[in-house]
């Protein structure tokens, strides 16, 4: 008697653990904390010296995006950037990413002033890309929702000139 208890116990507690494993391998897995809300299943980078190593060894471009929590204008291209296939795809497969929420050091990185949002390309020479400019001229790198398709068009530029130039 005291055998069969154990063998139905056995039998139970690996019902249960398997039944565990597999609610645990149903969840999602949490977002990444370095997306910050811009695309969960972009691969980030941390700082902009990750960023810089990354791109040489790799050959792909920088993509730096400049944002603040509390500023309406870059929640909303947060938003439809997160939403755009294209942009995400793009952005996953074919450049570094990074997006901060305090400016760098380099100063090339802020040629028209510190504002946001603010995006920005650097090549695999290390050169960043002052020519990729969105569409006002008192704020050369901001984009806003409505400006995807100028942001689409600056990303396959920057991946044109690493073909063209290097």
């Amino acid at each position: 008697m005291m055998l069969h208890s154990a063998l139905v116990f056995c039998l139970l507690l690996i019902t249960v653990s398997s039944n565990l494993a597999i609610a645990i391998k149903k969840e999602k897995r949490p977002p990444q904390t370095l997306s910050r809300g811009w695309g969960d299943d972009i691969t980030w980078v941390q700082t902009y010296e990750e960023g810089l190593f990354h791109i040489q060894k790799s050959n792909k471009p920088l993509m730096v995006i400049h944002h603040l929590e509390d500023c309406q204008y870059s929640q909303a291209l947060k938003k439809v950037f997160a939403q755009d296939k294209e942009i995400q795809e793009m952005a996953q497969n074919n450049f570094i990413m990074l997006n901060l929420m305090h400016e760098t050091t380099d100063k090339n990185l802020s040629p028209d002033g510190q504002y946001v949002p603010r995006i920005m390309f650097v090549d695999p020479s290390l050169t960043v890309r002052a020519d990729l400019t969105g569409r006002y001229s008192n704020r050369l790198y901001t984009y806003e929702p409505q400006d995807l398709p100028v942001l689409i068009a600056n990303m396959k530029k920057a991946l044109k000139l690493i073909q063209s130039e290097l």
